[in-house]
């Protein structure tokens, strides 16, 4: 589809309502069961919560929050705030009350959307913070209290009441009036440092970047199934996923949660996903977990499978070689070992699209061995999100792939990309003071440390504000440390400490189910995780396996000492932002006594033998 012939995203979906009428749209779960919408009743609903917010008192440029997990509602409420000339403000349905306020107050919002009972609770607990807001709309059936009530999106819609002939046309007017210049939605940074900032985005930013995006990837987007778990209050999901998806006339299913994705997968069998690196880790370790228990002669089969996999796909997609016999004996492999693999995840994944930190090179590789290809790209909030992305006929496994069209990039002396094209950001709301720090005649600063080669692949070596100065002067980027550690079967997660320091540490989180094998296995006396990891034989352990990590790296970048963390960081702990990204200074201020301790030394760079903490000397 000619994305950029259209003014904005719901002309395109008005166009669809009429090309795509009886076709599947969107799909979600309901009792137990997946419903679906066609896009002439998708596009009805959206026409009658329009009809709704209108005689609410919505007029062009008005902020309307969201604050809700994926769901039907989130997106009848997306696209129905657009057709009512109104801009879309999600909120992480993960966020707590107060953050909740902080983004409705900032941005000005009078009607707040939300999913459940215990969203709407998260409000009313900060009633007296959130005056302005005039109206909430739910997308369940529940009492609300009488001094602040709360309506469902039906009775908001009128559903009851048909539109009339007269509604119709006075919407499609008004989306026949909104231009690419018109802002699509205010996007508050996930906050891993300071204030969040409302992030400015136009219907241009968004659809140029969703048509560069796939003209980049070059996959044909006919019949395409997505299955969406990312937060659709992420841009990454929200271009990249759900507009791309209802765009081009496809059908976009919603996962019940993140937990429930992989069993989402087999009942929806999607053709393509947008996720962020952790869903990987998991998918590789789970796989590997799997072939761990698997009898001898399946642990070979595998093994050589894998090996022949991993010549085929860097012949065929990176070096262009001719394959000869390699691809019959990929091909036999493929149906003994892979396409089983792939039918866990319902058999129909032609690929992923991954973005939102770095992938490992060995993981990515390995998608692309059991015939699920990732596609690497980069981008940020600020850029809607694309700046580069991995196609289908060039793949280097640990880039992020080239830059898109009409997009310029460069690097600063001290290797910051800087980014300038039709993507990027307005800028920040109410804040011209952020905006002028990251925009400089035209161009955006990315705030993160990369680099090019001669073939034109970026990769991206890390944020620069994580960047670690040891007190011996010595530069590190963390995060492929931590890839390199993630990829233990021992190891779930793990983030890397050593600025200003003489060494590098890092603090760990087992994988649970491997530790618990081990401990059986050896016959361990435990009595809970927390223990477990305190053990003098698992200290052993992972001592030894970080030290066969360490005889690669050179001295400056090998990992001294360890802490074992008996739970993985998350979301609701608070180490983990909505989009899976560590948000290393919480981690440290939460850690903070066992990082330290892995510093307390007697002079020389021993570990006090009195600091009774589950670190570990490598």
């Amino acid at each position: 589809m000619d994305v950029m012939s259209y003014k904005s995203i719901p002309a395109i979906l008005k166009d669809n309502a009429d090309k795509y009428s009886k076709k599947t749209a969107i799909s979600y779960k309901k009792r137990g069961t997946f419903l679906s919408l066609t896009y002439e009743e998708f596009y009805e609903r959206v026409l009658l919560l329009a009809r709704g917010l209108g005689k609410a008192g919505v007029k062009r440029g008005d902020r309307v929050v969201i604050f809700s997990e994926n769901r039907l509602g989130w997106a009848i409420s997306d696209f129905g705030i657009q057709s009512a000339g109104g801009v879309t403000v999600p909120i992480y349905a993960t966020n707590t009350g107060k953050q909740a306020a902080y983004i409705i107050n900032h941005c000005g919002a009078k009607i707040v959307f939300v999913s459940t009972r215990g969203q709407y609770e998260k409000l009313l607990s900060i009633r007296d913070e959130i005056p302005g807001v005039e109206l909430v709309i739910s997308y369940e059936r529940f009492m609300g209290d009488r001094l602040f009530p709360v309506y469902t999106q039906y009775q908001l819609s009128e559903v009851s009441t048909p539109l009339s002939k007269e509604d119709q046309d006075q919407i499609e007017r008004q989306i026949e009036e909104i231009s690419h210049d018109d802002l699509i939605t205010v996007i508050y940074t996930s906050g891993t440092t300071g204030v969040p900032k409302g992030v400015l985005l136009t219907q241009h930013n968004i659809m140029i970047n969703a048509e560069h995006g796939l003209n980049q990837l070059g996959i044909p987007q006919r019949e395409q199934t997505t299955l969406s778990f990312l937060p659709l209050s992420h841009v990454l999901e929200r271009t990249a996923g759900y507009y791309v998806t209802l765009l081009n006339g496809n059908h976009l299913a919603f996962a019940e949660e993140a937990a429930k994705v992989m069993e989402n997968m087999v009942e929806i069998r999607p053709t393509n996903m947008v996720s962020v690196p952790r869903l990987f880790e998991k998918i590789y370790s789970r796989i590997y977990e799997n072939v761990h228990q698997a009898s001898p002669l399946k642990k070979r089969l595998f093994h050589k499978a894998v090996e022949v996999g991993r010549e085929y796909v860097n012949k065929k997609y990176v070096t262009g070689e001719e394959l000869g016999s390699l691809e019959f004996k990929y091909k036999f492999f493929d149906r003994l070992v892979f396409k089983k693999i792939r039918d866990r995840f319902g058999g129909r994944l032609k690929y992923f699209l991954c973005g939102g930190a770095p992938l490992d090179k060995t993981i990515n590789e390995f998608m692309w061995i059991i015939g699920i290809p990732v596609y690497n790209g980069y981008g940020l909030t600020e850029t809607s999100p694309g700046i580069t992305l991995s196609s289908a006929g060039e793949v280097r496994f640990d880039s992020v792939g080239k830059v898109f069209k009409e997009t310029e990039i460069r690097f600063e002396s001290d290797g910051e990309l800087v980014v300038r094209g039709p993507q990027v950001m307005k800028g920040y709301y109410k804040d011209d003071e952020a905006t002028a720090e990251v925009m400089v005649d035209g161009w955006f600063k990315t705030g993160d440390i990369a680099r090019i080669d001669d073939e034109g692949f970026v990769y991206i070596v890390d944020r620069k504000k994580e960047i670690i100065v040891t007190a011996g002067g010595k530069n590190i980027a963390p995060q492929p440390l931590e890839n390199k550690l993630k990829l233990d079967k021992y190891i779930s997660q793990a983030i890397v400490f050593g600025d200003r320091k003489p060494y590098l540490v890092a603090l760990l989180t087992p994988n649970i189910e491997r530790l618990i094998d081990l401990a059986r296995d050896e016959k361990l006396d435990y009595i809970d995780m927390a223990e477990l990891v305190n053990h003098s034989r698992i200290k052993e352990l992972y001592a030894d396996r970080i030290e066969r990590m360490n005889r690669d790296l050179p001295s400056y970048e090998t990992i001294k000492y360890f802490g074992i963390v008996p739970v993985d960081f998350s979301i609701e702990g608070g180490e983990l932002t909505p989009t899976l990204k560590m948000k290393r200074k919480i981690i440290y201020e939460k850690y903070k006594q066992l990082v330290d301790d892995l510093y307390l030394t007697s002079g020389n760079g021993v570990i006090d033998p009195q600091n009774k903490n589950n670190g570990g000397k490598i």
